[in-house]
């Protein structure tokens, strides 16, 4: 049954052990953050965190580290919580399939209890806001569904978009955005801003957990996210319209924040501990003017940590960031088997293909960096045989051990569009590219001295089974 809140998902979590209730007074800095920090390193199946008692706040309910491992990813999309990570690619692939899923339109959104508008309002009042990292420049929000409109064609469902960006807290009424060139909400602020005009969006807070999942999903710009989250639900999104600006918001979520983005309007930003394991500068950003909060009584603040890897963003945006570039890849090369980019916001992408002709995988690696996610994250492109698993980085060093050699496969191309936050280039946003052809060579390519492969033994698979089933009985 999927889930059409953040409370009712809270409410598995806890049921199937997947919750960690906090009851003793904790400091809202350093402790929240510090716990969100520490809980991915207690493994695969690293449960969510809940506070209820927070020093200095009255009434705060914090959660954390929600989405935090794959198990808690896998009870979002329905899944028994001893999915494997590549069960879980696989059957995202598979539900993908069904997209697109209409929305759901509801009426009476929970949210709409109580409102705060104009000179009433103060974020402050709302949401018992922490610093996730001891050098961040303030308080952040970084956790809300952002969803703005083509302004040039507000009628297009598909030109809307929900996406999660960093923003910054500097005063009740005042947040500062970091919209990504490459992502849909600069294509609309930059029409926005050409027609002399603000740019309306709404922020979403405590979502149902398929909702924070496509909010991070690279997906294309015609393509609009709440079908996307039906088709992964397997049941229509609940959305209404957000009472200010009239766009289309989750239900059920617990705080709904509206207002502009100010039309070239620019402020200072950060710095701020990002998913990249280090500081992101201070810099220039789109500020937004809050004319509105709706929110629920006692509202749940689901917050996200950030720092050095692993972290929950990591759980969060690793099957989603696979798969979109999995089937952009396999529109063209059906020869395709697997991708994995779960690393750093796939900075670092993987894929496992079959080839055609020679310099086939160079062709692969190429399209990948002309993807939507590759063209603004993607630095590094692996690319091995069709018998390699991408996800057993075992295996992955093993075909750059034997098949690569830098001399012909290594193909760097200068001058390439990166996230600012990459912080391995020179100039932000620009940024040398690598493809690795780890393959065998085939046809006209004659690259390295290759003997027969060693595959594994006819019996293996069976023996395989029969360990398992012993190491099961002890």
């Amino acid at each position: 049954m999927p889930y059409d809140d953040l409370r009712s998902f809270l409410e598995t979590l806890d049921k199937e052990g997947q919750l960690l209730r906090i009851t003793d007074e904790v400091m809202p800095e350093p402790d929240i953050a510090a716990a969100a920090n520490a809980a991915p390193r207690l493994g695969d199946a690293a449960p969510a965190l809940y506070f209820d008692n927070v020093k200095g706040f009255t009434g705060a309910r914090i959660a954390m580290n929600v989405h935090g491992s794959w198990a808690n990813h896998a009870l979002a999309l329905g899944l028994p919580k001893e999915t494997g990570t590549k069960e879980q690619v696989a059957e995202f692939i598979r539900r993908w399939a069904a997209f697109p899923v209409r929305p759901e339109w509801r009426d009476d959104p929970p949210w709409g209890r109580n409102t705060m508008a104009g000179d009433e309002v103060d974020i402050f009042r709302v949401l018992p806001l922490i610093r996730l990292n001891d050098a961040d420049g303030g308080f952040y929000i970084d956790k809300a569904a952002v969803v703005s409109r083509d302004p040039g064609d507000p009628q297009n469902f598909g030109h809307q978009n929900v996406g999660i960006y960093r923003i910054e807290v500097k005063g009740r009424r005042r947040l500062a955005l970091q919209p990504v060139p490459m992502h849909d909400i600069a294509q609309h602020l930059r029409t926005a801003e050409e027609r002399g005009e603000d740019l309306p969006v709404a922020l979403a807070l405590g979502n149902d957990p398929v909702i924070s999942i496509v909010a991070s999903t690279p997906m294309k710009y015609d393509e609009n996210e709440y079908e996307m989250a039906g088709a992964l639900r397997g049941a229509p999104a609940p959305v209404t319209r957000a009472p200010l600006t009239g766009l289309p918001v989750p239900w059920g979520s617990e705080v709904v924040v509206e207002g502009v983005i100010e039309g070239r309007r620019r402020e200072i930003e950060g710095p701020f501990g990002e998913f990249t394991g280090h500081y992101s500068g201070g810099r220039k950003m789109t500020v937004i003017r809050i004319d509105r909060i709706s929110y629920r009584t006692d509202p749940v603040f689901e917050h996200l940590y950030l720092g050095m890897p692993w972290t929950e963003i990591d759980y969060l945006m690793g099957p989603n960031t696979c798969v979109p570039i999995y089937q952009q890849l396999k529109q063209d090369f059906p020869e395709v088997q697997a991708v994995n980019a779960m690393f750093t916001h796939g900075l670092v992408v993987i894929v496992s293909t079959k080839k055609r002709y020679g310099g086939f995988a160079k062709a692969v690696g190429m399209r990948v960096l002309t993807t939507p996610h590759g063209l603004g994250y993607a630095a590094t492109v692996i690319v091995v045989d069709e018998d390699v698993d991408p996800f057993n980085l075992p295996q992955v060093m093993w075909a750059l051990s034997t098949k690569m050699n830098p001399a012909g496969d290594l193909i760097r191309i200068p001058n390439m569009p990166v996230m600012e936050l990459a912080p391995q280039a020179d100039a932000p946003g620009i940024v040398d590219k690598l493809i690795i052809d780890a393959t065998t060579p085939i046809g006209s390519d004659r690259r390295g001295n290759f003997s027969n492969q060693v595959n594994d033994l006819p019996e293996t698979g069976e023996w395989l089974t029969r360990l398992q089933q012993l190491a099961a009985r002890r």
